[in-house]
């Protein structure tokens, strides 16, 4: 059965490896302030999302979506039953804008400034992966053992806080800080509404019971 997850990612590839050989694809769906400023270009929040800058960082982002993807996918047919499959991929989408709209209010003008890949969103389904499972284990460099997933969020945040204020490097931090706290966001408000499953009371159930284990 194809997921929505793995749907994803196929497009992606396609798009990615498709505007790898052709320059004027990526032009048009990158994203470029000053072309939604001035053109009304709406859709480049999106579709910028399927392009990469290389092949590494296509395979990276891809990587890491289909781990935590599947995963999350699932969750939410198990929290929201057949609404499930559809927020997820409302999840995904909306964070591809929501994480940009930072980005675009700080360069809407500049026309030096350009941003692709699926970071943004692909953090959302991470953070969302985490928030319902805080104490799978994970790898973060240069820490040498893996870490509860409640730890690692807050590390990759400020990592990602400190790389953004530098401003070095063509790395979009500010879009996968914006992206993994809409993805907690999201899924608060859609337990809230559309089901009876309470994931901050889980989440801190889950994370008391982990260190009163590790005690």
């Amino acid at each position: 059965m194809i997921t929505i997850t793995i749907a994803i990612v196929a497009l992606t590839c396609i798009i990615s490896f498709t505007a790898f050989s052709n320059e004027k694809i990526t032009e048009d769906l990158i994203f470029y302030p000053p072309a939604i400023t001035y053109k009304n270009q709406w859709y480049r929040f999106i579709t910028c999302g399927f392009i990469h800058a290389d092949i590494m960082h296509l395979a990276f982002n891809m990587y890491s979506f289909y781990l935590f993807g599947e995963m999350v996918e699932s969750a939410f047919v198990s929290i929201f039953g057949e609404k499930g499959k559809p927020l997820y991929l409302i999840l995904y989408i909306t964070s591809l804008v929501i994480c940009l709209l930072p980005t675009y209010i700080q360069h809407k003008d500049n026309y030096h400034y350009r941003s692709l890949g699926a970071s943004g969103a692909v953090s959302a389904v991470i953070f969302v992966g985490i928030f319902l499972n805080p104490t799978m284990l994970m790898g973060i460099f240069p820490i040498p053992v893996n870490i509860p997933g409640f730890i690692f969020g807050p590390i990759y945040l400020a990592l990602s806080a400190y790389l953004a204020k530098k401003g070095h490097g063509n790395i979009n931090h500010s879009a996968h800080i914006w992206g993994a706290l809409f993805g907690i966001i999201f899924i608060i408000v859609s337990c809230q509404f559309l089901s009876d499953y309470r994931p901050v009371t889980i989440f801190v159930t889950d994370i008391l019971s982990y260190l009163k284990i590790g005690a």
